[in-house]
């Protein structure tokens, strides 16, 4: 069986169970799928036959960074002009970006995970859950499908969200309706995925979550099918809440969107909300309570956000939370080392209307490894200790970008900010990026692939 021995870190950012902690200047071993040892001088040991030994000499070593809401499908439409939403109203916004979501096919949902998955690696993501809620008529159904080939692909963890929207435009839907399924369409997909792909095993690579879009684009019959099925076959569950939409679902069912979600048990330890920036206090302890998550997507509060959402507030009543980068039509990237950043940023920014204090900033490392790990209710990954997975991303800090900043490897990525790739990923044990290439795959090709599949359905309209 193979492994690495990671010899002579800096620092590895290790957490046996209590919390991240730094240990410097140690060797890490891997074998297979996971991590073995963590400790000084392991190299001096007996290594396991087929161990490949590198020198990591001044990397900083940080658990895989693991992505819990995600559109891949929307990375056709980044930085365009045409769709700028400092130019346009939101109707306005949605009458031209849903026509062009409507005419992607199946080739371009593929190479669009391709494109997303690639950032995603390069900036330490590991595992990633995304939220696949188009399913045009002409592109058929097996989105996920390539999906799942995409993270195959780069040797990607992947959790597969199987979105969907029922309610069509005439009852309050902004959906088209070429994006519309019924609810037994929705449900049989979901569960024809889950047949074929979901394993729940230990170091799983492929698992599937039911994830209908949002309750204010659907029937309540939608979610209510969606519990069903979940818990028959002990998935999880995810979809958006509290975005805008909550007296939305007032005027229409007499509740706001946690209660109405809550009354129909579409909440628990193994469900997760994207973005929830306008809750209440009461809405958060509620969704604590019953042990619902929350997906926070901090870049998106940029572009569309009333608000900065309330963290602090979600720390101190208990919540399980997670990041996400959101889809590239509220965020332009998918680095999600960079939202570890703006997520410490813009609650600093807000600290002065809190009525909880800012978490420190190692909270939000937490968030983005064994935060996110929670959401998906994986206990293999997100933080770096024997029999865990071996996800896991290096830094070398022998730059001038870091002088100044060793000292606290903690911090170091919420608070300071990293604008490069990393030096090297693994995944479940194999080293899929490194020295800026991918290992086995030939990006060039990878890139032009994508870009004549963007080009053929989403001509840039000039101004």
């Amino acid at each position: 069986m193979t492994g690495y021995l990671l010899k002579n870190c800096a620092a590895v950012i290790a957490d046996d169970g209590p919390g991240p902690v730094v240990h410097r200047h140690v060797d890490l071993l891997t074998e297979g799928p996971a991590i073995t040892a963590i400790g000084p001088n392991l190299v001096s040991q007996n290594l396991p036959s087929g161990t490949t030994v590198q020198d990591a000499s001044g990397w900083f070593v940080y658990p895989g960074l693991v992505n819990t809401h995600h559109h891949f499908f929307q990375c056709f439409v980044r930085n365009r002009a045409d769709l700028d939403w400092t130019k346009l109203s939101v109707i306005e916004w949605l009458d031209r970006i849903y026509p062009i979501f409507s005419r992607l096919t199946e080739d371009c949902f593929y190479h669009a995970s391709v494109t997303a998955m690639a950032e995603l690696i390069k900036h330490g993501c590991t595992t990633a859950f995304d939220h696949q809620y188009n399913f045009p008529r002409h592109a058929g159904r097996r989105l996920i499908d390539r999906q799942f080939e995409a993270a195959d692909l780069f040797g990607m963890r992947f959790h597969a969200g199987r979105g969907g929207n029922s309610l069509p435009k005439s009852e309050g839907s902004t959906i088209p309706d070429e994006m519309l399924e019924t609810t037994d369409e929705f449900i049989s997909d979901c569960a024809r995925l889950i047949d074929i792909y979901h394993d729940a095993a230990p170091f799983s690579m492929r698992q599937v979550v039911v994830s209908p879009c949002q309750p204010v684009n659907s029937y309540r019959e939608t979610f209510v099918e969606s519990v069903a099925l979940a818990r028959d076959r002990g998935v999880f569950l995810h979809t958006h809440v509290g975005e805008g939409e909550s007296e939305v679902m007032r005027a229409r069912h007499g509740l706001r969107t946690v209660d109405y979600l809550e009354d129909m048990g579409f909440a628990g330890p193994d469900t997760f909300y994207a973005h929830c920036w306008e809750l209440t206090h009461d809405e958060l302890k509620t969704m604590a309570a019953s042990g619902t998550g929350v997906s926070h997507c901090p870049e998106p509060v940029y572009l569309v956000g009333a608000e900065v959402t309330d963290l602090p507030a979600m720390a101190a009543f208990g919540l399980r939370v997670g990041l996400g980068c959101d889809g590239a039509a509220s965020n332009d990237n998918s680095n999600l080392m960079h939202c570890l950043h703006s997520a410490y940023m813009l609650q600093c920014l807000a600290a002065s209307t809190r009525q909880h204090p800012v978490p420190p900033p190692v909270d939000f490392l937490r968030y983005g490894t064994t935060g996110g790990a929670s959401l998906l209710g994986r206990k293999d990954i997100g933080r770096l200790a024997p029999g865990m997975a071996a996800d896991l991303f290096a830094i070398d800090t022998r730059r001038l970008d870091y002088v100044g900043t060793r000292h606290d490897p903690l911090s170091l990525i919420p608070r300071v900010g990293i604008g490069a790739t990393t030096d090297m990923t693994m995944i479940n044990g194999r080293i899929v990026w490194q020295k800026g290439e991918f290992i086995g795959l030939d990006e060039a090709k990878l890139f032009a692939d994508a870009e004549a599949s963007f080009a053929s359905v989403a001509p840039v309209v000039e101004l």
